[in-house]
């Protein structure tokens, strides 16, 4: 289940979506389990979390999911996951990065590495690279990932010793970010931090450039930030934001290459990394299928999925922390606006 509809939420959702069905496909074409055959019940929330409640409602009750993958928001999954958690069926989210996600229950995994271990890494790059001393920062005040990431943020300034010298909001929906930007232009701040969705992230981009910023501006975003989408929506305003992630397209890796190919094989764009994340997460289903004896048992597939600790996938070797999140090393990279892909930064 993820959003295809419902504005920034759509860039990650259509994402997961099409990577999960590239997934099924080739794990049915390989016969990976034998005579059973992996069957996707699709539904878009559309970024709506009494939507993703009611549909997780249905497709534990009515259609009898031995497994859900998704949602694309946290603020949908802390509303419903703890139904599938009661319920004994085993989730497993692949954009979710807000902190404390997966204390909702056993059955709650996810490949998406949660904002606190990545974030401090990116700002540490950050201030060696450009000599930071004052921030501020713009985040979501509506959304559970951008106040995740923000609070996360706010720690990671803190713990660094650096100036926070304004905090500025917006709410879902606002395209106008102006006034924050002019508030924040007058304190004189080495770097900008953004604990926002990537559409939001754009249109700050843009409006910064527009506004006159210093190019000596550093601009460092969070997880939610890295989406193909970005590079389409902020063009050159791009150019030099600094985040962090588990994979980016040009990993180099054998499964990383194969995977980026048949994506673009099979829907002729470069999959973003809510798409790897996606992508994984549905072998990692699959290989939890596999050792199971029995496919209809929900605890037996989580038991076996937690089991599981030397999975090879797109991001990389990696299993579950005690926490069950993915163990994968997290990657500073930087956008590249001419070439409207993000690289990774040659110091990481």
């Amino acid at each position: 289940m993820q959003s295809t509809t419902g504005g920034s939420a759509a860039l990650y959702g259509t994402e997961q979506k099409q990577a999960i069905e590239l997934a099924f496909s080739e794990i049915n074409a390989a016969k990976t389990l034998k005579d059973i055959k992996l069957e996707t019940i699709y539904a878009d929330d559309g970024a709506d979390r009494g939507q993703t409640v009611n549909i997780f409602q249905r497709l534990i009750r009515q259609d009898k999911v031995v497994a859900i993958l998704g949602p694309t928001l946290s603020n949908s999954a802390f509303a419903a996951d703890p139904i599938a958690q009661q319920a004994g069926v085993p989730v497993i989210a692949s954009s979710n990065t807000a902190p404390n996600l997966t204390r909702i229950g056993d059955f709650i995994f996810r490949t998406s590495v949660p904002e606190d271990q990545v974030f401090p890494t990116v700002l540490r790059f950050a201030v060696k690279k450009h000599g930071i001393k004052r921030v501020a920062l713009i985040y979501g005040l509506d959304d559970a990932l951008t106040r995740g990431a923000h609070d996360v943020q706010k720690k990671a300034v803190a713990d660094l010793g650096l100036e926070s010298v304004g905090i500025e909001s917006y709410q879902r929906g606002d395209v106008d970010f102006s006034a924050q930007l002019t508030k924040i232009r007058a304190q004189n701040p080495d770097a900008i931090i953004l604990g926002t969705l990537a559409e939001e992230a754009a249109a700050i981009l843009r409006q910064a450039r527009q506004l006159g910023f210093d190019s000596k501006v550093a601009f460092i975003g969070c997880n939610a930030n890295i989406s193909a989408k970005l590079f389409e929506l902020a063009g050159p305003a791009a150019n030099g934001i600094i985040v962090g992630a588990a994979w980016y397209a040009g990993y180099d890796s054998l499964r990383s290459k194969a995977f980026v190919e048949a994506y673009r094989k099979r829907y002729g764009t470069t999959p973003d990394i809510y798409a790897a994340q996606g992508y994984d997460a549905a072998y990692l289903l699959a290989e939890a299928i596999r050792r199971a004896d029995d496919v209809a048992n929900g605890r037996l597939i989580r038991d076996k999925l937690a089991s599981i600790n030397d999975f090879e996938g797109v991001l990389g070797r990696f299993g579950w922390s005690a926490e069950r999140d993915a163990t994968v090393q997290p990657k500073v990279l930087i956008g590249d606006g001419d070439a409207k892909v993000f690289v990774a930064a040659a110091a990481t």
